[in-house]
């Protein structure tokens, strides 16, 4: 290949004078090349022209091609220490200019939103678009929750030092990879081939509108679905959270239902994006008859991890209510779920200034509504509503629990799981339990108790199946 070859190449793949273009290159790519990489950035220039303008990323390390062109004598630097461009042309100063002064480094008011609204390309000659830094613009034009605030200090062009923080910046991997098909789908994108190099072609605005429209109909759709990926599971679960702050319920999960031990059970959170647990089982012992040094050591194990502990629950209370109630007030927690009928260990628990909720077990609705309200009569209290164990009552949770026992007035948190009638567990709103519609009543109450996870019996699979598949929910109703 030769400069004259090259430059032939890019026109016939549309490019003229006047066009504004964003490269990511391999050098090695195109073959052996006559004058190196300085005749590839020539056959870039010749093509766009005097009116014309090439820019190129010039963070990391991204070649000898970007090397050079960056130090060539005429190249105008964006002034930011992050997604910093350099460019040569006619309109190089107008899409550099005060880049440090955007919100984020590849959003709004930077080079690469200011190409788009030029009418400018987007080229990845060698290369895929792993290296398309214009997705992370997609991302930050989202403020895709994954994306984390970066901070540096460094020397403005009017010399002064400053400390600054973008907003929305990319962190590791992403699988851009996978976008790819959706541009050339789209019919957007030219692909051809110069020397050995496959080379695309797009137009910076049509980048921006596809992807934007994908990541407003999917916010992981930059992410691998791999599970071994440690770094789109965390991202994944970044996502997952935020989505869980828009409503208005809180969201905890059985630790019985999230793993065995401490470690594995704050893993399987953080997989989730679950920033809670309710403390019923570890290591398959029930936490209520934990030593008082143990739980406590268990709460702040959570704790340092970020994980709260929405309450711990007593399927049985131990014959020593007094003594319970001072180890879970010690250990930092506030809330306990007791079986209704425990009366006298749920006043003991008031007293010790702990918040009392009381789980139907093996009762009928009517029956378990009427020991909460007697109760209520003295100290407050919440119902812990478990739809499976009103389907061992034989009752519809939702037709005929729920309403029969006027929970609306009473209910503080929702136990998430499903069963057929015989108690065997199943996957959400595959079973009895009505839980569809037990969660939808609740939302258009705006509830702002708790959802939990697997409370009181379980559920079937594992805790990001089942926080999968309260989201399928959550989004279809």
């Amino acid at each position: 290949m030769n400069k004259n070859e090259i430059a032939a190449a890019l026109r016939e793949m549309g490019l003229k004078n006047g066009d504004k273009v964003l490269l990511h290159s391999s050098l090695l790519s195109l073959g052996k090349v006559d004058g190196g990489p300085e005749a590839v950035i020539d056959a870039f220039l010749e093509v766009l022209g005097k009116e014309g303008t090439l820019l190129m990323p010039i963070f990391g390390s991204l070649g000898i091609l970007t090397e050079i062109f960056r130090n060539r004598p005429d190249a105008v630097h964006s002034p930011c220490p992050v997604g910093t461009v350099a460019a040569i042309g006619a309109d190089a100063e107008a899409l550099c200019k005060d880049h440090w002064q955007a919100a984020t480094a590849h959003g709004k008011d930077t080079p690469f939103t200011r190409l788009a609204d030029m009418g400018g390309y987007v080229c990845l000659m060698g290369v895929d678009q792993d290296r398309n830094t214009s997705l992370h613009s997609v991302e930050a034009l989202l403020e895709l929750p994954y994306l984390c605030d970066t901070t540096r200090t460094f020397e403005t062009p009017e010399g002064e030092t400053v400390t600054k923080t973008w907003k929305y910046y990319p962190g590791p991997h992403r699988d851009f990879i996978g976008v790819d098909r959706f541009f050339r789908e789209s019919g957007a994108m030219k692909i051809t081939r110069i020397g050995n190099s496959q080379v695309r072609l797009i137009k910076s605005r049509d980048l921006l509108d596809i992807g934007m429209a994908l990541g407003r109909k999917d916010p992981a759709f930059v992410l691998c679905d791999n599970p071994e990926c440690a770094d789109c599971v965390k991202q994944r679960a970044a996502i997952y959270a935020d989505r869980m702050k828009h409503e208005a319920f809180q969201l905890s999960a059985s630790s019985r239902l999230a793993g065995r031990y401490i470690p594995e059970i704050i893993e399987n959170l953080a997989a989730a994006g679950i920033q809670a647990v309710e403390l019923d089982y570890l290591q398959g012992r029930a936490c209520a008859f934990m030593a008082p040094e143990k739980l406590a050591a268990a709460v702040a194990e959570f704790s340092a991890a970020g994980v709260s502990v929405s309450a711990l629950s007593a399927a049985v209370v131990p014959n020593d209510a007094e003594t319970f109630a001072a180890n879970v007030k010690a250990a930092g927690i506030t809330r306990v779920i007791l079986p209704v009928g425990a009366a006298e260990a749920g006043k003991i628990a008031v007293d010790a200034g702990l918040e009392v909720f009381f789980r139907n077990s093996d009762q009928t609705a009517i029956a378990a509504s009427k020991m909460i309200n007697d109760f209520n009569l003295n100290v407050p209290a919440k119902a812990c509503f478990n739809p499976v164990s009103f389907l061992k009552a034989n009752e519809t949770p939702f037709l005929k629990s729920y309403r029969q026992g006027r929970f609306i007035k009473i209910i503080g948190q929702l136990d998430i799981t499903d069963a057929v009638w015989d108690g065997t567990l199943k996957p959400l709103a595959r079973g009895n339990g009505e839980i569809k519609e037990l969660i939808s009543i609740l939302r258009c109450h705006n509830f702002s108790g708790t959802f939990c996870l697997g409370g009181g019996t379980g559920a079937a699979g594992t805790l990001k199946e089942n926080a999968d598949q309260l989201l399928d929910l959550l989004d279809n109703m």
